[in-house]
């Protein structure tokens, strides 16, 4: 006889059979937009020499791989995001404990930090360039421009909302300023600290990326940079055989 489910077992495999149907959807959604943009190419609904297709890229990718040290190129990017994420974290922790232990800091410090968050961070790279040379530790430094500021204000944000009530407790249990932040704020907001950090690291690899297009010799920024400049090159000269086609048929109709 069949033994019957217990409510954690049927809820169990409920979650399970909804992550199974999220994982095939995604997979799903990606193979469909990734033949959609093949067939449109292949078939001509689509500049493919704008556009490109997914069989182009993987030739590319071979080719850059095989002969062009492709896998070199990304591996300074990751090297340079990732010390820009760990720093941009680090940074950000020390900065809203700071904040949080001296209230007069914090108002003295706010509108200087608001400011310097609303910068645009495309215009600090070639002034940091400029000021600091061009070199890998300059690009993590703009890496990091790019997400510390906003970074430091969200966190002591989150430090800024936890229940007040908790913090008194552990106060009227002779509870110093350190007990209070390392066992109610440091762990209230380690949610708060897990969503900064899944928006940093997009935010560090754009700085990288950013200051590679101006002052790197290796990455993918300058991989980028060099693959624009060829095809504006290629793009340019076939404009010029064209419109050369184009004075020669005229000439002689």
């Amino acid at each position: 006889m069949k033994k019957a489910l217990t409510a954690q077992e049927l809820y169990l495999k409920s979650v399970k059979r909804t992550n199974d149907k999220v994982r095939f959807w995604r997979v799903s959604l990606c193979v469909i937009l990734i033949a959609a943009w093949e067939f449109c190419a292949r078939y001509e609904m689509i500049n493919s020499f704008i556009f490109s297709s997914p069989s182009k890229l993987v030739r590319c990718f071979w080719k850059m791989f095989s002969e062009e040290d492709l896998l070199g190129h990304i591996g300074i990017t990751l090297f340079e995001t990732l010390a820009s994420f760990l720093l941009v974290i680090a940074v950000s922790l020390i900065v809203a404990i700071l904040l949080w232990r001296s209230r007069t800091l914090s108002r003295v410090l706010e509108p200087y930090m608001v400011m310097l968050n609303s910068l645009p961070k495309s215009a600090l790279a070639p002034l940091l360039i400029v000021w600091l040379g061009a070199n890998y530790k300059t690009i993590i430094l703009t890496g990091m421009s790019v997400a510390v500021f906003g970074s430091c204000l969200n966190l002591y944000t989150g430090f800024m909302e936890v229940d007040a009530e908790k913090i008194k407790l552990i106060y009227t249990l002779t509870g110093t300023e350190k007990d209070a932040l390392y066992k109610v704020i440091l762990p209230a907001n380690i949610p708060n600290l897990f969503s900064i950090m899944k928006v940093n690291i997009g935010l560090c690899l754009v700085g990288v990326i950013i200051g590679e297009f101006i002052a790197a010799r290796r990455g993918l920024g300058y991989l980028i940079i060099y693959g624009s400049q060829v095809f504006s090159f290629v793009y340019k000269q076939i404009k010029d055989c064209l419109q050369f086609t184009f004075n020669v048929k005229t000439a002689f109709s």
